[in-house]
């Protein structure tokens, strides 16, 4: 089998090594029990340094493709099978006889790599990516999604995003737009979610008594400013509001003494039992809609 490497890949190449000895073994290429190139050899071959082949030997070898004999070499596992420890052997065959059919007829690795992107690229997304550089926000926006829509919902903070969006339909908050279409590839549509106002927030709910403890809790301290904002907008005073940090220790103690709790999604279920609990949600009812529209023009992977 005939290996190649790019040494300008953002994929180290230990893994680029250890991904074509894998294919190898899958497609037949290599069969159980063959002698690989030693060490060296194949370190002279590819010019790249000895420790790095090491390095992909031993992790090949650690997840039971390959096996080390003191004094002979490195060999493809006897015990190899049709379920080896990475699974997905099904998905894994049809990938090695893509590249050793696009080998066969002269194709070049960047030739390849370049239409395999084109073609992830235009693949119908499967499940939304939350993209947020808060990781408290972005908790928050997962949770809210998976439970309007019922779809799969991943996240990823702006450094990981560009590489998790194959088979992705990217969303974010308006605020971040800017710094989000900058992480991604240019040319990638990215679904804008605009946040709840204050009028929608508290259309239809009773508003506390001026006299009243209101007492707002979360996880995400941001959303304690948010609601801050959001209560005194409508009236209340700042003086009858009293704020939790939920990632503090004790934060639900008392809390049955207050009027009325005020949380986000994410923690509503912990607030104990008798508490008068209000649940704002971070994204406008247009916004929600819109990903439900989505999910159901791409029939998204329901969540069970």
């Amino acid at each position: 089998m005939r290996l190649w490497l790019s040494k300008t890949s953002e994929v180290p190449v230990r893994e680029q090594l250890a991904t074509q000895i894998m294919l190898g073994v899958v497609s037949g290429d290599f069969a159980p029990g063959e002698k690989l190139p030693s060490t060296r050899e194949l370190a002279r071959r590819l010019g790249i340094h000895a420790n790095t082949v090491s390095a992909g030997f031993r992790d090949l070898e650690a997840r039971g493709w390959l096996e080390a004999r003191k004094g002979s070499g490195v060999y493809v596992c006897e015990r190899f099978h049709a379920t080896p420890q990475d699974g997905q052997f099904a998905l894994d065959q049809l990938i090695a006889d893509f590249f050793r059919n696009a080998r066969a007829e002269g194709h070049q690795p960047a030739a390849i790599r370049e239409r395999l992107r084109h073609w992830l690229k235009i693949q119908p997304p499967e499940h939304f990516l939350v993209i947020a550089s808060d990781a408290a926000l972005r908790a928050l926006l997962l949770a809210e999604i998976a439970a309007a829509t019922g779809a799969k919902v991943q996240g990823a903070d702006l450094a990981d995003a560009a590489g998790q969006i194959a088979g992705a339909a990217p969303v974010a908050l308006f605020n971040e737009a800017e710094a989000v279409r900058a992480a991604l590839p240019p040319g990638t549509d990215v679904l804008l979610l605009r946040s709840r106002s204050v009028a929608e927030e508290m259309s239809g709910k009773r508003k506390p008594a001026p006299d009243e403890l209101v007492t707002i809790v979360s996880v995400w301290p941001d959303f304690l400013r948010w609601a801050r904002t959001m209560l005194v907008a409508a009236g209340l005073s700042p003086e009858a509001l009293v704020f939790r940090d939920a990632n503090e220790e004790g934060w639900q103690r008392g809390l049955r003494a207050s009027s009325m709790v005020i949380t986000e999604f994410l923690t509503a279920s912990k607030i104990p039992a008798g508490c008068d609990l209000r649940v704002f949600r971070l994204l406008a009812d247009a916004s929600l809609e819109e990903l439900r529209v989505c999910a159901a023009q791409f029939k998204f992977e329901i969540k069970p």
